[in-house]
């Protein structure tokens, strides 16, 4: 009696196993995207949006991630470390997503990693930042200061005879972080610092700066400053007060550029990606990007092109590592690489990427013009420690 039953049991239980396996298969693979769409990265988020939905799309019209659809879960981070904390247990801890997938401020950013260590979670961080941010499961396709600040002081130096700087930041990790390294540099290749100084991320009123750099006289200016919005409204302060010495920012993204209009105009700006790089692989995605959005798209830049190739990079480690399992995407995300709008990807430098580097300046259109190219820039040492 009872081998009859199992026997009869057999087939039914089989059922059962291949239709939870198939459930399994079409589950969706949950992307949570934390994000400034208030505060200071409220300029740029929309189109880091805007390039993820792109991605995602794409992998979804040829079938998903091994048979399993992506989904996002996009979070306002508020662009700072409370709303970070919010968005990031929301994702990890309700919302169950796989993967972490985002660029934020470096105050959020900070915010959200014990989270991301409790929960296990893979994060991928797809924002330039001032360096050396380690975590076992974090990875980073965009640049670090040892990647941008180079071409930018340099020309300074060399092409515009500069000998003297003046430093101005937001008072946070992101800002300090890029004018150390700024500062350190300058002195060390024969420039002098005569100023440095910083307001919080949400400052709108830079008039006591500006006085002080007219005072100090410097050759140039090397701004670094949180997100959009301080870069908008110190830019168009410096340039109502008649500063007209070269000025190099770290913080700004093509997109806001186009935003400042021609208060932006003759800014230097150093980034591994501009909208006139000129690849096969760039115009495909900006023809793709177009056809998607249409005229509600937002200018591709360097905050949002990172985020559209992590996707494909999370795609590609999953695929290597037979699934979503933690320990097994994690290591396979130092292994596989994705040809995007920049080049070829991939996170094996202690969880960073070499990088190919422009040099550029912000035309009256808000397009900007490259004037040099430095190939596969490496990011150095930032995680040594990390296994």
């Amino acid at each position: 009696m009872h081998k009859l039953a199992s026997a009869a049991l057999g087939p039914a239980v089989m059922s059962l196993a291949l239709l939870a396996a198939s459930a399994h298969a079409q589950a969706p693979i949950r992307i949570g995207v934390p994000i400034g769409l208030s505060g200071a990265n409220s300029v740029v988020a929309p189109s880091v949006v805007q390039a993820a939905e792109l991605a995602v799309a794409e992998i979804n019209a040829k079938g998903g991630v091994m048979g399993r659809p992506l989904v996002l879960d996009v979070a306002d981070d508020g662009s700072g470390a409370a709303g970070a904390q919010r968005a990031f247990d929301s994702l990890v801890f309700q919302k169950k997503v796989d993967v972490l997938i985002s660029m934020e401020t470096s105050a959020a950013r900070n915010a959200g990693l014990p989270i991301v260590t409790r929960g296990k979670t893979p994060f991928i961080y797809t924002s330039s930042y001032e360096g050396h941010s380690c975590n076992r499961y974090m990875y980073v396709d965009a640049w670090v200061p040892e990647q941008q600040e180079a071409p930018v002081i340099d020309y300074f130096l060399k092409e515009k005879g500069a000998k003297t700087f003046f430093l101005i930041g937001s008072d946070y990790a992101f800002g300090r972080g890029m004018l150390s390294y700024a500062k350190q540099y300058i002195e060390a290749h024969g420039g002098k610092v005569v100023g440095d100084e910083y307001q919080p991320m949400d400052a709108g009123d830079w008039t006591a700066i500006i006085s002080k750099v007219r005072a100090a006289s410097p050759d140039a200016l090397i701004l670094s400053t949180a997100g959009g919005v301080p870069n908008v409204t110190l830019t168009k302060q410096y340039r109502a007060a008649g500063i007209t010495v070269p000025v190099g920012n770290l913080g700004v993204d093509e997109g806001t550029a186009k935003t400042m209009g021609e208060d932006a105009t003759g800014v230097y700006v150093s980034s591994s990606y501009f909208t006139s790089v000129d690849s096969p692989a760039n115009k495909a995605f900006l023809d793709a990007m177009r056809a998607k959005f249409g005229g509600a798209l937002l200018t591709p830049n360097d905050l949002s092109v990172p985020q559209y190739e992590a996707i494909y990079l999370y795609k590609a480690a999953v695929e290597r590592a037979g699934g979503t399992a933690v320990d097994g995407v994690v290591k396979a995300l130092a292994e596989v690489s994705f040809d995007g709008p920049r080049g070829r990807i991939q996170m094996n430098k202690q969880r960073h990427a070499p990088l190919t580097m422009y040099l550029g300046q912000v035309e009256a259109d808000g397009s900007v013009r490259i004037l040099q190219t430095a190939k596969d820039v490496d990011p150095g040492e930032q995680c040594p420690n990390l296994k």
